[in-house]
């Protein structure tokens, strides 16, 4: 078994919500509480959520983890 990990990073509006979402429903857990930090450039709140996945498959750095 292989552990892999993402960050899903967003502006702070439903898209976020609906990404992280979308992550829990193909079987990938939250890692950690949300984490949110102001933007000064774009002026706005960006979000943050860790997320791992447990999968069958060896690890490999060319694997596209938003597809697995």
């Amino acid at each position: 078994m292989t552990t892999l990990y993402r960050c899903i990073t967003e502006d702070d509006t439903s898209r976020f919500c609906h990404r992280v979402s979308e992550a829990l429903s193909l079987g990938w857990s939250l890692h950690g509480s949300p984490t949110m930090a102001w933007d000064p450039v774009k002026a706005v709140m960006r979000m943050g959520q860790a997320i791992t996945k447990e999968v069958e498959a060896e690890y490999h750095p060319d694997m596209k983890l938003g597809q697995q």
